[in-house]
């Protein structure tokens, strides 16, 4: 019901901006020969011809809708130039009242098409003196004007419109604004001799995108890159049962109502079109592999004397250069030892492991509704034999993800292990992908995460149960090849262990100083849990870690 008193009472204040529109046009327009337009654009504006581009909207937990995207008229001085008699003329009383160059709008008006937009909320003053001209061919007229009133939230979601060209129409260009162009734009209807066609007016599309979640994931992730002066980063939010997505937040971003003010890099979703190399996070996928192939269990015993060397040279070594001695599977995953993880790979063997990552969908898109999603890039692993790419690889170096394809396979461990497919809109049913692991072997590996929390204390939660892992990779060098000394930090998790809820996925790009994971994304993480628990109102699982059971 709330839901539909937010659709009401948006419906009638587009009625409102409509009311007042016409009312402008009345006192505004000056009896000339545009004046018997009105009609017309009465008919348009009022949706009777042109179609009202469709809303989008995003959610509460109350179900409440609020428009993230909208329409308001506004009036349009416009060309017909078929219509116009005497360029020359035209050119000369209306280069001083629209204050363009004489030559700039002779080649406005000798283009070919239906019409042209000259200018866009003109002033009174403006409309009056084009009104007294009385040049045949120029005239008023209404369009409908595109608004995010949310300003910058969840922009890298929305996108935004842009002029298509010639025909002076407005497409999506990013975001749900692209993937959904046809759907929220509509068809168009006619107006022959007072005969009107109706046009299919444009569809709304509402997103799973809860507003609170949103803008505190968007707060938490702008104070996380002004404190640790950051290039960016990206935080998502998923129910792990479903797919569905609850946050999508980037940074830098930018405001889609004055998106030429933002560079173009900051206008792609990094969250779907940025490939990374996520580091240890990838760890626990590695475990979870070598229990559901029972290459090992989560006791069995490897001794860490801080290197593992290759038969080509390569050595591979702790990230605290230390040797930890005889560890367990849980304790590669507790301390996060590349070693640890490279022995996994090693029990588990080549092809078995590339089966399974591509298995848990970091080999393809996705296919969440947003456009331009990428794939992950495997090709180390899938076309080259050599034992160590296998080995970096199982502490994810040398392999690349996006976050949506990262966040989505450690969503598979935390609801049992089944890949679910992200989805962004209300109208989509949840649709499983395909199984991956056994049940017994997602809780086994849940109680590994859980373990590891436990041990750094860093994203406890008193009371609940969270099952997370670190991840700090070196940062690519895409220009000279090979490693900067930046790094990449990463967190994801999710809670109540037992039963999960929310996965959460925190990202920062080459924070200041290249510190670990655990003195950055770690505490946001906690952060951003909390607050979801207490919105939620999500109660307390308090159990142990040794009874991480569904």
């Amino acid at each position: 019901m709330k839901s539909l008193r937010s659709y009401a009472v948006f419906s009638g204040i587009t009625v409102a901006y409509i009311v007042l529109g016409l009312q402008l046009y009345d006192l505004q327009i000056a009896k000339g020969s545009f004046y018997s337009l009105r009609a017309a654009t009465q008919y348009r504006l009022a949706g009777f011809i042109e179609p009202h581009r469709g809303l989008i909207t995003v959610t509460d937990k109350n179900d409440d809708v609020f428009p993230i995207a909208s329409n308001q008229p506004h009036q349009v001085v416009i060309a017909v130039p078929r219509e116009i008699k005497d360029i020359d003329a035209a050119v000369e009383n209306l280069s001083p009242i629209l204050s363009m160059e004489a030559d700039a709008l002779r080649a406005i008006l000798t283009k070919k098409g239906s019409y042209q937009v000259l200018l866009k909320d003109p002033t009174p003053e403006q409309i009056t003196q084009i009104a007294e001209a009385d040049i045949t061919g120029i005239r008023m007229d209404e369009q409908e004007k595109r608004l995010y009133g949310l300003s910058t939230l969840a922009s890298h979601v929305v996108g935004f419109v842009a002029p298509s060209g010639d025909d002076n129409g407005l497409v999506g260009r990013y975001g749900i604004e692209k993937h959904f162009e046809k759907d929220l734009a509509g068809v168009a209807g006619s107006l022959e001799n007072g005969a009107i066609t109706e046009p299919e007016q444009g569809a709304n599309i509402n997103l799973t995108i809860d507003r609170q979640i949103q803008t505190e994931a968007e707060k938490i992730l702008k104070g996380l890159i002004k404190e640790k002066r950051a290039e960016g980063g990206t935080i998502i939010v998923q129910e792990p049962e479903t797919g569905k997505i609850l946050a999508m937040a980037s940074a830098p971003d930018f405001d889609p109502a004055s998106y030429s003010d933002s560079p173009l890099k900051n206008l792609t979703n990094p969250a779907v079109q940025a490939r990374y190399e996520p580091g240890s996070v990838f760890k626990v996928i590695t475990a979870a592999i070598g229990l559901d192939t029972k290459s090992f269990t989560e006791g069995t015993t490897y001794y860490d004397t801080g290197a593992l060397k290759f038969d080509d040279g390569a050595v591979i070594r702790n990230w605290d250069l230390k040797a930890h001695g005889t560890v367990t599977m849980t304790n590669i995953i507790e301390e996060s030892l590349n070693t640890g993880a490279a022995f996994m790979q090693t029990k588990i063997g080549n092809a078995p492991f590339y089966k399974y990552v591509t298995a848990f969908g970091l080999g393809e898109v996705t296919g969440i509704e947003l456009p331009g999603e990428v794939a992950g890039n495997l090709k180390n692993i899938k076309t080259h034999t050599a034992d160590i790419d296998f080995a970096t690889a199982s502490f994810g170096q040398g392999i690349a993800v996006t976050p949506i394809q990262l966040i989505t396979a450690i969503s598979t461990i935390g609801n049992g292990g089944t890949l679910m497919k992200p989805f962004i809109t209300k109208n989509t049913e949840p649709k499983l992908v395909r199984t991956v692991l056994s049940k017994e072997v997602a809780n086994k590996t849940t109680a590994m995460m859980v373990s590891a929390v436990k041990k750094a204390h860093v994203a406890d939660i008193p009371n609940f149960t969270v099952a997370g892992k670190t991840g700090t990779a070196q940062a690519v060098d895409f220009v000279r090849g090979g490693y900067t000394k930046d790094v990449i930090n990463t967190y994801t998790g999710f809670f109540p262990a037992s039963k999960p809820r929310i996965t959460i996925l925190i990202k920062l790009d080459k924070p200041a100083g290249a510190p670990l994971a655990g003195t950055t994304v770690v505490p946001a993480f906690r952060k951003l849990a909390e607050f979801i628990i207490d919105y939620y109102g999500i109660p307390p699982d308090n159990l142990k870690q040794e009874a991480v059971i569904r």
